[in-house]
């Protein structure tokens, strides 16, 4: 239900050069949300291409370009893009989007809010994944701790130095649907960037301020909200490589994106329009 007092979240999606899955994200968006409950805040990573004219055609989002500087990385932009972003947000929450973050129900935002509007402690509420691997991948990752335990007892010669689990295995929100209270950002003076994964020094530093951050069941998520990995590979291959990914890996995302009708998503020029 829309406010009169102003937009209840605002959303921070990063961009770069990637047209349709662009067009696919925001029309989904705008598809399945009343306009008057969010505000929209897209940061264009200095595309100059045909997708930022798209962008700058879209009356209800707020559009901020910047420029990449020298020897800037893939994370790194993608972090100061949504540090740019949170200046601008003006909801009393705020969400990091990616573009192949995918809209599927017009229930999506009150899922997200209810999850972390009844507790005051609740920090920010989101996922680690938001995708669903193959049956034996699953599998691997529910015998992964009995492998863990069982090469613990061997000699140490026998152990792979690089299996141990290190801060690259901590388990925190991530960019692509997180969602959080946009005054204890501001309080803490928290940010995206600060060298690291975009959220992982938010979600470190609300846990070190006693706060709680909740990981939601994908399951539950995923009725409301898709993160299609790799789908760059298929809509956007110029810019992703036509070497990137399988061929199975491929067919994959192009099965998602048929379960979530993006032809006629696509297709439908209007959801560009207020």
């Amino acid at each position: 239900m829309s406010s009169s007092a102003g937009p209840e979240v605002s959303i921070l999606i990063p961009h770069f050069r990637t047209l349709q899955l662009t067009q696919f994200c925001l029309r989904s968006l705008r598809k399945f949300t009343e306009l008057g409950r969010i505000q929209v805040i897209v940061i264009d990573n200095g595309s100059k291409d045909a997708s930022t004219e798209y962008l700058r055609g879209l009356s209800w989002i707020t559009l901020l370009e910047r420029e990449l500087a020298a020897g800037e990385g893939v994370a790194d932009a993608h972090s100061r893009a949504l540090d740019l972003g949170l200046t601008q947000a003006t909801a009393p929450y705020v969400l990091s989007m990616h573009t192949d973050t995918i809209v599927t129900s017009d229930k999506w935002l009150d899922y997200l809010l209810e999850h972390i509007e009844g507790d005051p402690q609740v920090a920010g509420v989101g996922s680690w994944k938001l995708e669903f691997k193959p049956w034996y991948r699953r599998m691997a990752k529910k015998l992964e701790p009995a492998w863990l335990m069982m090469r613990a007892g061997l000699p140490r010669r026998f152990r792979h130095h690089g299996s141990a689990k290190t801060d690259n295995h901590y388990l925190y929100l991530r960019s692509h649907c997180a969602l959080y209270r946009s005054d204890l950002l501001r309080r803490f003076g928290l940010s995206f960037g600060d060298n690291e994964v975009a959220g992982k020094v938010i979600h470190k530093e609300l846990l070190a301020q006693g706060f709680a951050m909740k990981f939601l069941d994908i399951h539950g998520l995923a009725m409301h909200l898709r993160h299609i990995n790799h789908a760059t590979m298929v809509l956007n291959p110029e810019i992703a490589g036509r070497k990137t990914g399988s061929e199975a890996e491929r067919r994959r995302v192009r099965r998602e994106l048929e379960t979530l009708n993006y032809r006629g998503i696509l297709q439908d020029a209007s959801l560009d329009r207020v």
